[in-house]
């Protein structure tokens, strides 16, 4: 066994039985792939459904309640035999003949191949301008973070994950070194169901879990760096501004706001100062837990 895809379900009982007679079709006698459905805690009959469908190229892995996206991807590649991971929606909208195109990338000496959609889809300017800022803030070459992909079954056991942060496997595996590729996919009209992340919220969300990951990648990996010279500035800045309110006093020229000012310059600067000691406290815990774990 040398690819799996795992394929994350939710709510999926209508989709079922087209996306295995779509695998059906592509996996024929191959015995590089399996395929790992992870339902998700579905509420639908989606477990029965696939008990239906048995396949000798198909595996199942049920949770007993909804986890989300980001957890049913790492049950689904805990359980995978392959040393490549595919991961694929169960919606159908991504065409399982582009699954090769990715392995290629792979094999060519990618370690994360992703995706970039071709196609009409709902959210497309959503879609674009939170590419571009993923782009902008982690230094990506691609066009696009969330679609197909196909990675190295080791760059899911090394990089991060919280929940939601399937989104951001392609900056957290550039940050952790690997190389990353991409190449354009079909994305084909939703058949049945309705898509499970509509709400108007998770823009929100998806914008605060992209500053949440930004901050991990790089305030976190030197807090005294950024914090300590952002309290240093403001300190600094603090006694400039005390000295010049004592000379304009000696001219008779008071001021009071200046002394506020002063305040709350030095304060906040003894606060980030204060902040990043922390940070660098955590930092080095972070980092003796992650020697361990290698």
């Amino acid at each position: 066994m040398r690819i799996s895809i795992v394929v994350p379900a939710y709510n999926e009982a209508v989709n079922i039985p087209l996306l295995v007679e779509e695998f059906d079709k592509f996996i024929k006698k191959s015995r590089s792939y399996e395929v790992v459905l992870v339902d998700d805690g579905s509420e639908d009959g989606t477990n029965n459904i696939l008990k239906k469908h048995k396949r000798s190229y198909l595996r199942s892995v049920r949770h007993g309640r909804n986890m989300g996206k980001t957890q049913a991807i790492m049950s689904g590649a805990k359980a995978a035999k392959g040393d490549i991971i595919v991961i694929f929606d169960a919606d159908m909208q991504y065409d399982p003949r582009d699954i090769p195109k990715l392995i290629a990338l792979i094999d060519s000496g990618y370690d994360v191949a992703t995706g970039w959609k071709q196609g009409t889809y709902d959210k497309r300017f959503v879609s674009n301008v939170y590419n571009l800022w993923a782009r902008k803030l982690f230094g990506l070459e691609i066009h696009d973070m969330n679609a197909i992909k196909a990675i190295r079954k080791e760059v899911l056991r090394i990089i991060p994950m919280r929940k939601d942060w399937h989104r951001y496997i392609v900056p957290l595996a550039k940050e952790a070194g690997y190389k990353i590729g991409e190449i354009k996919v079909n994305l084909r009209p939703r058949r049945y169901g309705s898509p499970k992340y509509q709400q108007k919220s998770r823009i929100l969300v998806g914008f605060f879990d992209l500053l949440a990951v930004k901050f991990q990648l790089s305030f976190m990996r030197k807090p005294l760096l950024y914090f300590g010279t952002v309290g240093l500035f403001s300190i600094a800045v603090g006694i400039l501004v005390g000295i010049l309110s004592i000379v304009m006093r000696l001219f008779g020229y008071g001021f009071r706001p200046l002394l506020y000012l002063v305040i709350l310059l030095i304060i906040s600067g003894i606060l980030f100062f204060s902040l990043a000691l922390i940070g660098e406290s955590i930092r080095a815990i972070l980092d003796r837990l992650e020697k361990r774990e290698v």
